[in-house]
């Protein structure tokens, strides 16, 4: 077998979003927005298998599960559009059993260890090149293209898109505990390394309450205002567990007013249990309650990608409601 030269293909970008209004839904295929790496995979036809991260990096030897690819599609050349994901024992994408196997590019030896204990699957979504370019080609006949070359195996599928139906498959990733959605428009073309309006991602947010205990100085423009606020929320028995910084969300008088607060609050002493190790951390009593967004927890209970919504000074961290995870604390 010969390999094929491809041409290097960026990955399209979603950007952020909300559904398409219901007059168009149709004209729409929604798919569910995957909590992993981003890859575009390269198969030459000749048995090889190329994987490139997002910033162009080759990773291949990151992920040892994913040779057999190489084969499995025979000699016809082709760059595929996917998202690498570790599973947890639900069958749900955990990044943070993904970043044990992510950096390992250059560590075969551990990254073949890795594979036996924490095995990924690729998930499939699009097909920029197939014999030849498929990028100026809309969505929904690069879909049908995807789906006649099947790529299934032990550690790779292709999920199914729905089209129309927006709002019942957002409601379905939220009953079901999933990161999200991505809207991609059926005339759309792949328009490699840009961020596109032709496809809008939707990522699931919760919202609860969080106790402030601590702020991290900000910098730059910044300067003398809290660049963050370290929360926590209380455990079952009572202590205030330390739950991660929040840094965005505020508009700058809400910054100023939130600086006026926390220094009328100062304290030596550190309010959580265990006290986290945060450089730089100034300590406050714990007398605050804020709201925040978060997309996930990591299994040490942390907030993800957390941003502040508002104060509650109508609750008491007494009051505050916590969500932790079972056995957290």
């Amino acid at each position: 077998m010969t390999a094929v030269p491809l041409p290097f293909i960026a990955p399209m970008l979603a950007s952020p979003g909300t559904l398409p209004p219901a007059a168009q839904d149709e004209r729409w295929a929604y798919e569910t927005k995957q909590d992993g790496q981003r890859v575009m995979v390269y198969l030459p036809g000749d048995g090889s298998v190329l994987l490139r991260a997002r910033s162009g990096e080759d990773i291949t030897a990151a992920y040892p599960e994913l040779r057999p690819l190489g084969g499995a599609l025979g000699t016809t050349p082709v760059v595929l559009d996917g998202e690498v994901l570790a599973l947890d024992d639900r069958g749900r994408a955990d990044f943070q059993l993904l970043q044990s196997r992510m950096g390992l590019a250059h560590a075969p030896a551990r990254a073949a260890r890795r594979a036996a204990q924490v095995p990924v699957h690729l998930v499939l979504f699009d097909v920029p090149y197939l014999e030849e370019s498929l990028v100026r080609l809309p969505y929904v006949q690069r879909r049908a293209r995807l789906e006649e070359l099947g790529p299934a195996g032990p550690y790779w599928s292709t999920p199914r898109a729905v089209t129309g139906h927006g709002a019942e498959a957002l409601a379905a990733t939220r009953e079901h505990g999933l990161e999200g959605l991505v809207c991609k428009r059926l005339d759309s073309v792949y328009e490699p390394g840009v961020r596109s309006r032709a496809w809008i991602k939707i990522r699931n947010m919760r919202a609860e309450d969080v106790i402030v205990g601590g702020w991290l100085p900000g910098k730059g423009r910044l300067s003398g205002l809290p660049g963050a606020v370290l929360v926590g929320q209380r455990d079952t028995a009572g202590r205030l567990r330390y739950v991660g910084g929040v840094g965005t969300g505020w508009s700058e008088a809400e910054r100023r007013e939130l600086a006026r607060l926390l220094g009328d609050a100062a304290s030596s002493r550190c309010p959580f249990d265990p006290a986290p190790r945060v450089p730089d951390a100034r300590w406050v009593r714990p007398r605050w309650v804020g709201e925040v967004n978060y997309s996930t927890r990591t299994r040490a209970g942390l907030l993800r990608q957390p941003s502040w919504l508002r104060l509650r000074p109508d609750l008491t961290p007494e009051e505050s409601a916590a969500d932790l995870p079972e056995g957290f604390g």
